[in-house]
């Protein structure tokens, strides 16, 4: 050993100079599993840092077939880099100084290998080796190493086998490979080189041999070939091939039961170690093939180290371990027999570790202990070494203490303490060996932590300030705080082992600056405290009960401290985390809500919300309940039987969550046909019995229904039936009256009894009746099961008294009381007297008539019906008169009353009334009829209202006479104003005295106003209903601006915005080639309205000139370019040229016109002619009125104004052409409209749907007959 290790080890408790300056950052055991490392910290600083040795490399076992095999090598790191040396078989030995050996050592590692040419020199090298790597820290210790040598497997010269035998015996082919230290791997080959298939009968030993449970005529070849590899040499030897003849049996091959070829005998021992593979073989001879099967007979075999191979020959152990050892059979079976083999495994172990020692850091004067435990079989034996020098070679004063147990005891330790101590354990399957470093340093204090800090904590927290420091021995810190004066005298603030400061409960007065310093030294950092207020949910989740299938809404809202950032809400379920569902959708996050679909019971549980920022977390939980409707109740007993009572007990269901707020006990008539439950009585839901009332003579079941705040649960089985005893009826029917109908007929009738109140068998009415006056005190009876009882020959409207009592076997029922009844009426004989008719306006009457005498009613006089019948209008002339419904409208009064005032009548027409008494039988005959007629009333509103405007300046106003003139029309009344946003614009009048004047021009407007017009009929009872229109003037028009272009290859594409209100003008574009020197060109007129405007028939690729010209004056003139490549001119299609397309344009707005009208002759012929035709002969001039009801005659002139009027479509009537955005009048003459062919255009023909207003009292029905008449009471 060099003399600078035998100084380390025997100067214990001396300082030495060489380990002063010399400091370790990471002390790491040497590439064993388990192992732990120390760390100085990385933000230490620190120089000339030294590293102990560690071997990282080892030594590896090896033998040798061949000189160039012999290399050993070992690896180290360290620094100062180690210096190695090596022993072998426990001597000193120097590669270097061998002749035969040559070495290469380089920064780190020492290898040698032989430079021998013969294998016979390389035996001397046999033997184990050890490597030693050491420097001024220590010295680590290699693995034992062991070198072999042994020579090649050899081909050997064999005489060829022939074997014979007879189908159905077994065979043996024995491979016999050469002898080596190296384990060979055998394949059974044949002469092309393919594998000898194997199976259940054929298969190879671990021996090598190949194994026939028994011969078939198959196995006959003479080319069975045992190829012999050898991996770690990569040889392959082939055998000489095997000859087996197999000769067919003359008899019936017989059966033999099953042999054990390998192994023999009945019971062996096997001997294994831990972690090895180990495989138990089982080779059976026997016809037929056997089966085999394994078993442990101690225990229960390992399934996860265990494993069946070679067709369940084998049985393999993985890893096997100590619990493996044990008894272990295989069974061979087949129809003959069965044969056993009994295995003993006896698992023994190589030194593993329990509990390897740890490399340190110490500061002098610590106690180290190091701890060093191994287990294996037999158990091993640990020992100790320091640099790889024995405990028994040191000094016995610088000795450290060996305890019992193996651990190691060094006390007070120095900086001559510090080494490599190697713990070593060892049995008869080998050694382990482990490397320890114990570092003695003393380093200088310092303070990693970083100066100025600002640690952040809510209200509540325990606060910790860090003051990591470093050194050896350890630092030693104080904390100082301006804030606390005497800061570790509050029980609240705490000093770490770590140097770090630690405040439980914080609050905002803890803030402020702390500073922590090292003792006896000039080091402190500075620390910054800053307390937040805490998260805090202010609406935590509530307890919920759903019913399932329901939505659950749980809400979490918190409040945080505006320096933090927006929270994390997490939900929880059972302390489970939740996840937004994407497929299903049960768990929906919106905001601080948790939405939980579809409940189910699967979903029920404790729901947390944990609402969790950078610095803390603060939760709440709530519970989510199912409740659902309750089970039904069990076990219904009838008990206590008593006169009508019994008692009937039950057992409550599961309410689910939800109690039972009442129970419904429901029976069944077991003796009526159609059975049904019946309600019978209700108790509380803390009840579990109730006494029942019951009927007589009821053949009874009971059930119960449990009801909660969801629902009604399912009904409870049925008792068994209970029969309460008959009796006679208690009551007698209700509601006994006379429903007579017919005359000279009395109807007696009732309310028939329920079932339950028979009481008894043979249940009947008994009907009694009598006259009032003149029949003395008999009473007539009839019994009957059912009502009515008819009685006839008893007169019109005669008085009876009535009874109906109840009757059945057990007896009759309390005795009745008489009621008063009527035999059946007839209608009245007379009329009522003295009918007038008194008129309150053009629209209302009031009828006065005598009522009719009591006799005369024969029976309840229920009122009178008065019949107002409207003839005809009253402004007929020329002798024409339009067809009238004559269907009245009937009014009903009470049989008290003898005036009545009816309202909504026609103004100016011809009316009839009439009037009638009724009774339930019917009406009477009429009274003699009045005629009289209604006044004139004002107009209803003009039909038509049509805006059209010639010039700037002027509107010209067109209109239609009222449908409704209610009198003789006497002119018009126009009223129009400006529309200004202030609605206050003064109205101007223009009266119209002459009826058949149909239109009037307005001159003089306001050229930029839209207007607003109301035109309104005239009558001698004054002004009627108006019609109202909004317009403005049209404005000159003029050519486009801000034309924009697209041009193409042959076409140039021209948009512009067309004015609103001008009036359409046409223009030209006139266009020039400059390319090909040709004339200037023209187009059709365009129109300003169209907004857009196609130029065809140019040539790709050239420059046109345009100019667009209006009244001969050009307003616009600009260049363009087509697309494309410039090509020569050709003849342009006719389908492009002008004269063509107009053409065609003409014939498609001609065919559009013509369809036009063909559309307006069938809405008129369809509206008109079939209504004239149904209405029967009429005046070809008179037009119907809009109920269809009550014609009028009107004027021929009105008539032929009227006829013109409508064939003009309304400007604004159900148009958007008198709006705002719409007054766009463009065209030459005074107003262009468009006619949409749907129903707005036959909207413009007919009468508006204002002609009528809803509020008229008298509204038209259908088919003629009109609604009721409003009665003004």
């Amino acid at each position: 050993m060099p003399h600078t290790q035998r100084q380390q080890v025997g100067s214990r408790g001396r300082c030495s100079s060489h380990l002063l300056p010399f400091v370790l950052p990471l002390l790491v055991l040497a590439a064993l599993p388990c192992q732990a490392a120390i760390h100085i910290p990385s933000n230490y600083h620190i120089k000339n840092l030294k590293r102990p040795p560690i071997i990282t490399t080892q030594p590896e076992s090896v033998t040798v077939f061949s000189i160039e095999d012999l290399v050993m090598s070992c690896e180290a790191s360290g620094n100062p880099s180690p210096i190695f040396r090596w022993t072998k078989d426990g001597e000193e030995f120097d590669p270097g100084s061998d002749p035969e050996l040559k070495v290469t050592e380089d920064n780190g590692s020492f290898a040698f290998y032989t430079l021998s040419n013969t294998i016979d020199t390389l035996k001397q090298y046999q033997g184990k080796y050890v490597c030693y790597a050491s420097n001024v820290l220590g010295t680590a210790v290699s693995n034992e190493a062991v070198l072999s040598t042994d020579v090649l497997p050899q081909q050997q010269k064999e005489k060829k086998v022939n074997m014979k035998s007879e189908e159905g015996n077994s065979m043996v082919l024995k491979c016999n490979p050469p002898q080596s230290s190296m384990e060979p791997i055998i394949h059974w080959m044949d002469s092309g080189l393919h594998h000898i298939q194997l199976n259940h009968r054929v298969m190879a030993g671990k021996d090598g041999n190949l194994y026939f449970a028994h011969l078939t005529p198959e196995d006959t070849r003479d080319d069975y070939t045992c190829n012999v590899q050898y991996l770690a040499t990569r040889t392959i030897l082939a055998k000489e091939p095997i000859t087996l003849t197999v000769t067919p049996s003359n008899s019936v091959v017989r059966k033999r039961r099953p042999v054990m070829m390998r192994p023999t005998g009945g019971q062996s021992t096997y001997h294994a170690l831990r972690g090895q593979t180990v495989e138990l073989e089982c080779i059976v001879q026997g016809l037929p093939t056997p089966d085999v099967s394994w078993l442990r007979k101690d225990g229960e075999m390992s399934e996860s180290r265990t494993s069946r191979d070679m067709f369940d020959r084998r049985l393999r152990f993985t890893d096997i371990a100590e619990s493996d050892g044990g008894e272990y059979q295989c069974r061979a079976n087949n129809s003959q027999g069965r044969v056993t083999h009994t295995y003993t495994v006896i698992v023994e172990a190589s030194p593993y570790w329990i509990k390897e020692p740890v490399s340190q850091l110490y500061a002098p004067g610590e106690t180290v202990r190091l701890d060093c435990q191994a287990d294996g079989i037999p158990t091993p034996t640990i020992s100790w070494t320091i640099n790889g020098i024995l405990l028994s070679d040191i000094d016995e004063d610088s000795r450290p203490t060996l305890t019992a147990s193996g651990s190691l005891i060094l006390n007070d330790v120095s900086f001559g303490d510090t080494a490599i101590y190697q713990c070593q354990a060892s049995n008869k399957h080998g050694t382990i060996l482990t490397n320890t470093h114990v570092y003695v340093v003393e380093l200088p204090p310092q303070i990693l932590t970083e100066d100025g800090n600002t640690y952040t904590f809510t209200e509540g927290q325990k606060a910790l300030l860090e003051c990591e420091t470093f050194g050896s021995p350890k630092p030693k810190v104080t904390w100082e705080s301006p804030t606390l004066s005497t800061l570790l005298a509050d029980p609240r603030v705490n000093l770490l082992t770590n140097g770090g400061l630690e405040i439980a409960n914080v609050t905002h007065d803890d803030e402020g600056l702390y500073t922590c310093s090292v003792q006896k030294a000039n080091l402190s950092v500075s620390a910054e405290l800053e307390v937040l207020n805490r998260t805090v949910i202010l609406s935590p989740p509530q307890d919920l009960k759903v019913q399932p299938g329901n939505t659950a809404i749980f809400t979490c809202a918190a409040s945080v401290d505006p320096k933090l950032a927006l929270p994390l809400i997490q939900w929880r379920k059972n302390n489970q985390k939740l996840f937004e569902s994407s497929s299903d959708e049960k768990y929906t996050f919106e905001g601080p809500d948790l939405i939980v679909a579809n409940v189910q019971p699967d979903d029920e549980g404790e729901y947390t919300c944990q609402v969790i920022t950078k610095l803390d977390m603060a939760e709440a939980s709530g519970t989510l309940t199912l409740y659902d409707r309750p089970d039904p109740p069990t076990s219904l007993q009838v008990t206590d039987p008593k006169h009508r009572t019994v008692t009937l007990s039950w057992t409550p269901g599961d309410d689910h969550n939800s109690p039972v707020l009442e129970y419904v006990i429901e029976f069944e008539d077991q003796e009526l046909k159609h059975k049904r439950w019946e309600h019978l009585m209700k108790v509380s839901g803390s009840k579990t019995h109730a006494t029942l009332t019951l009927w007589p003579n009821i053949y009874y079941r009971f059930r119960v229904v449990a009801i909660n705040e969801v629902g009604k649960s399912e009904p409870s089985k049925p008792t068994e039936t209970h029969k309460t005893i008959a009796e006679a009826p208690d009551n007698n029917p209700e509601d006994v009256r006379s429903e007579s109908t017919d005359p000279d007929t009395l109807v007696i009738t009732w309310k028939e009894m329920d079932r339950k109140n028979f009481n008894g068998p043979d249940f009947t009415y008994k009907v009694m009746w009598r006259r009032v006056v003149g029949s003395g005190p008999d009473w007539h009876q009839e019994n009957t099961t059912a009502p009515p009882v008819f009685v006839s020959d008893v007169g019109d409207f005669s008085p009876f008294e009535i009874k109906v009592q109840a009757i059945n076997l057990m007896g009759e029922g309390p005795e009745p009381d008489p009621v008063i009844g009527y035999s059946g009426e007839d209608v009245p004989r007379e009329a009522p007297m003295d009918l007038g008719v008194v008129l309150i306006n053009s629209t209302s009457i009031k009828v006065t008539w005598a009522p009719v005498e009591k006799g005369s009613v024969r029976g309840h006089l229920k009122g009178y019906k008065i019949y107002l019948t409207r003839l005809r209008s009253r402004d007929h002339h020329r002798g024409r008169r339009t067809a009238e419904s004559k269907t009245p409208v009937v009014v009903e009064t009470g049989p008290n009353e003898e005036k009545k005032v009816i309202g909504g009548l026609k103004p100016y027409s011809h009316y009839t009334v009439t009037i009638k008494a009724f009774n339930s039988k019917g009406e009477g005959p009429p009274a003699d009829p009045v005629t009289f007629n209604t006044d004139e009333g004002v107009p209803g509103p003009p039909m038509n209202l049509i805006l059209d405007s010639p010039s700037e300046t002027e509107m010209i106003l067109r209109w239609t006479p009222p449908a409704e003139p209610n009198g003789v029309l006497v002119g018009y009344l126009l009223q129009y104003q400006q529309i200004v946003e202030s609605e206050d614009s003064p109205m101007q009048v223009e009266q119209i005295d002459d009826p058949t004047v149909a239109h009037i021009s307005l001159k003089n407007l306001d050229r930029h106003s839209h207007y607003r017009f109301y035109l309104r009929g005239r009558t001698a009872a004054g002004d009627g209903e108006h019609i109202t229109r909004e317009g403005a003037t049209t404005l000159e028009g003029a050519p486009p601006a801000n034309i924009t272009l697209s041009v193409g290859e042959n076409l140039v594409n021209l948009s512009w915005v067309a004015k609103k209100r001008h009036r359409n003008v046409g223009f030209q574009i006139h266009y020039l080639n400059k390319n090909d020197g040709s004339k200037w060109k023209k187009t059709e007129k365009v129109n300003s309205s169209q907004s857009f405007y196609q130029l065809q028939g140019l040539n790709p690729g050239s420059h046109y000139r345009l100019r667009f010209t209006y009244s001969n004056t050009t307003f616009w003139d600009t260049e363009v370019k087509t697309a494309g490549t410039e090509v020569m001119e050709k003849q342009q299609s006719f389908a492009t040229q002008g004269w063509f397309i107009g053409v065609v344009s003409a014939v498609v707005l001609l065919l559009l016109i013509l369809l036009i009208l063909c559309f307006i002759k069938r809405s008129k012929g369809g509206k008109y002619s079939v209504k004239d035709k149904e209405e029967g002969p009429m005046d070809s001039e008179a037009r119907p009125m809009k109920d269809e009801t009550f014609g009028e005659y009107r004027s021929l002139e009105s008539d032929l104004e009227e006829k013109r009027t409508a064939s003009l479509p309304s400007l604004c009537e159900e148009s958007k052409l008198c709006s705002a955005d719409n007054l766009d009048f463009n065209g030459s003459s005074a107003v262009t409209t468009e006619l949409n062919m749907d129903e707005s255009l036959v909207s413009q023909f007919s009468r508006p749907s204002d002609g009528l207003p809803d509020s008229s009292p008298l509204t038209p029905a259908t088919n003629g007959v009109p609604n009721a008449v409003a009665i003004l009471d």
